[in-house]
C-alpha cells in the first residue's frame, strides 16, 4: 500500500474511509460561517475524523450545538429498553454500518435514526480523538456540529430515545450544576444534576472536554462527590 495526497492506495475503500485516510466527503454545510460563540471550540477540534484502528469496532456520538450566544447542547434519555446503558443521558450515535463514509456520516445516520435530525442542516466544527467504552469495546470518535435554531428534532425511535434534552453551555458551565459521581464498579468522574436527569459517565467526559475546549468552563467544587442514582446506574451491557 502507498499514500498518495492523503489517501492510501491499495487499502478497500469504504476501510479507507473509516480510518479517516481519505478527504472528508463535501456537505452544503460547510461553507456558513461558525456562530461567534462556537468558534474558539471550532478552533481547537481536529477538522477531520481521527484514525480508528481496524481491530476494533468503531463507533460514532454527535455532540450538536445550537447557534446562538449561549449554544445549547442536544443530548438523549436512552430507552430503557435498550441493551447496553439503558436509562441514561448520551449524545445521539452508534455502530458504524457498511454504506458510512466515515465517523461523520456514523454520526449524522444515527442522529437521523434516533432524533429525526436532517444531516444536510447540521455544520461540522470537527473532531474529538476516539476513545475506548470498556463495555462495548467501541472505540468511539465524538463528531461535534452546529445547527440553526429552527432546526426541528423529535424523539423519531421511541425503542432507542425516551426523550431529547437541551441544555445551555452557560447551565452547563454553572458550578451549582456540577458534581463528581461515583459508581459501584468504581467509576469516578465529572457529572451533573439538572431536577431528576443524572449526566455521567463516558458522555459526561466528553460534555466536561467540549466545556474545557469552548473556553466555557469555570471552577467548581470536584470534592462534592454524589453516586450514580440507581436509575442511571445500569452501564453493564444486558444478556
Amino acid at each position: 500500500m502507498t499514500a498518495t495526497s492523503g489517501t492510501i492506495t491499495g487499502l478497500d475503500p469504504q476501510a479507507a474511509r473509516m480510518l479517516g485516510l481519505t478527504d472528508p466527503a463535501p456537505s452544503d454545510a460547510e461553507d456558513a460561517p461558525v456562530p461567534p460563540a462556537l468558534r474558539t471550540l471550532a478552533s481547537r477540534l481536529d477538522p477531520r475524523p481521527p484514525p480508528v484502528a481496524d481491530s476494533t469496532p468503531p463507533a460514532a456520538v454527535l455532540a450538536l450545538f445550537g447557534a446562538g450566544e449561549d449554544p445549547s447542547l442536544v443530548l438523549t434519555l436512552r430507552a430503557d429498553t435498550l441493551r447496553d446503558h439503558p436509562g441514561q443521558i448520551s449524545f445521539p450515535g452508534g455502530a458504524w454500518e457498511p454504506g458510512d463514509a466515515d465517523a461523520r456520516a456514523t454520526a449524522l445516520r444515527e442522529a437521523h435514526e434516533e432524533i429525526g435530525l436532517d444531516p444536510s442542516a447540521v455544520h461540522p466544527l470537527g473532531c474529538l480523538p476516539a476513545r475506548r467504552i470498556p463495555v462495548s469495546g467501541h472505540d468511539v470518535v465524538t463528531v461535534v456540529g452546529w445547527c440553526a435554531p429552527h432546526v426541528r428534532l423529535g424523539v423519531a425511535d421511541p425503542q432507542e430515545v425516551e426523550r431529547i434534552l437541551r441544555w445551555s453551555v452557560s447551565d452547563l458551565a454553572e458550578p451549582a450544576h456540577r458534581v463528581t459521581s461515583t459508581h459501584p464498579g468504581g467509576h469516578t468522574g465529572p457529572a451533573w444534576v439538572f431536577g431528576d436527569d443524572f449526566l455521567w459517565g463516558f458522555t459526561a467526559l466528553l460534555v466536561d472536554r467540549l466545556l474545557e475546549l469552548g473556553g466555557w468552563a469555570v471552577p467548581w467544587d470536584q470534592d462534592h462527590v454524589v453516586p450514580v442514582p440507581s436509575r442511571y446506574a445500569r452501564s453493564i451491557r444486558r444478556r
